[in-house]
């Protein structure tokens, strides 16, 4: 480079970012302005957490923060250290989907899928403080959340149907597909097993 080269501002410096991610104490080294959506996607793993917009405008980054639904694309992972986080991955109990998961499973809640975890996030954050919202306090409760397949109905049907479950007024509905064996066993490097397989 000549000497015309001007260095521009040095990038953040890393730091190491823990919090509670599905009930798992997580950490990372990333840097100190990075965003909460590429720490949990990049360096956590929860891939479940969409990019969207970017913007604040989709809803499809949508998580938990202590309980409060937030956009991991407008929230830096440093105003979170130390919180609890819940992604998508994190609402389903090992092989079985939680009631509001089910009902989108059912209900047609999700067609293209790239949205369904901002809803979900939405939807169970507002089952959690009222178990018997009206139609009129759904639309308003997942308004920040975009879908260009469903058209909404079914989405807002689905989350009445968990609703319902919820407040066991409803059976809870039979899971929409049997869970699947690790495909990997002993690992990703275990190559004498094949896929869908386990020992």
């Amino acid at each position: 480079m000549g000497e015309e080269y001007v260095k521009m501002t040095p990038p953040a410096a890393h730091t190491i970012w823990s919090a509670v991610v599905n009930g798992q104490m997580k950490q990372a080294i990333a840097p100190s302005n990075a965003i909460l959506l590429d720490v949990l996607r990049d360096e956590v793993g929860m891939l479940g957490v969409k990019r969207g917009c970017d913007l604040g405008t989709c809803g499809c980054c949508a998580v938990l923060i202590d309980g409060e639904p937030r956009l991991s694309c407008l929230c830096l992972a440093g105003q979170v250290q130390g919180q609890n986080i819940t992604t998508v991955e994190g609402l389903a109990e090992g092989a079985h989907l939680a009631p509001i998961q089910t009902c989108f499973a059912t209900h047609g809640g999700s067609q293209c899928g790239f949205c369904t975890p901002g809803f979900l996030m939405s939807a169970e954050a507002l089952l959690t403080v009222n178990k018997n919202p009206s139609r009129n306090e759904i639309s308003c409760a997942i308004e920040g959340n975009l879908c260009r397949c469903t058209g909404y109905q079914q989405i807002i049907d689905s989350i009445e149907a968990a609703a319902a479950i919820k407040r066991g007024e409803a059976p809870a509905l039979a899971p929409a597909s049997n869970p699947h064996p690790n495909p990997h066993p002993m690992g990703p490097e275990e190559p004498s097993m094949p896929p869908g397989h386990a020992r």
